[in-house]
C-alpha cells in the first residue's frame, strides 16, 4: 500500500484591478508538513491579464509570481525567508492581501508525491 501524506494548496490569482475583483489562476503553491514540504509553479496567462486590464504591468505580475516560486524554494531567492520553514513559508504565502497578485483559499487533499501535485494542479486549475 502507498504512503499518502495531506497536503494543502492554494491557488495564486491574478487580480489586474483590485477594485473590480476580477481574477483568474495563475499558480499553485503546495505544502506538505510531513514531507517538509513547499513549492510554487505559475504559468501567466498575457492574453487573460491584457482582456481584464490593456494596461496592465505584465513584467510587474510577472516578477510578483517569480517572486512566490522563490519563496517557496528557500534559496537565495527566498531573501530573509530563506532560513524559515517550510510551513511558515506556506503560511505567510497564503495571508490575505490587497495586490495585483493575491493567494486563494486553502484546500487540502492527500498525495504520496507533493511534488508531481504542484504539476497535475497547475495543469488542472491554471493552463
Amino acid at each position: 500500500m502507498i504512503k499518502r501524506d495531506v497536503f494543502e494548496y492554494a491557488l495564486v490569482r491574478v487580480v489586474p484591478r483590485v477594485e473590480r475583483g476580477e481574477c483568474f489562476n495563475a499558480g499553485v503553491i503546495v505544502y506538505c508538513r510531513a514531507k517538509s514540504y513547499v513549492a510554487a509553479r505559475t504559468h501567466l496567462d498575457e492574453a487573460k491579464l491584457r482582456a481584464l486590464d490593456p494596461a496592465a504591468d505584465v513584467a510587474g505580475v510577472r516578477a510578483a509570481l517569480h517572486a512566490v516560486e522563490g519563496l517557496c524554494s528557500g534559496g537565495e531567492r527566498a531573501g530573509q525567508a530563506a532560513g524559515d520553514d517550510p510551513g511558515r513559508r506556506f503560511r505567510w504565502l497564503i495571508a490575505p492581501r490587497s495586490t495585483v497578485v493575491q493567494p486563494g483559499p486553502v484546500h487540502t487533499g492527500l498525495t504520496a508525491d507533493p511534488e508531481a501535485e504542484v504539476g497535475r494542479l497547475l495543469d488542472l486549475l491554471v493552463r
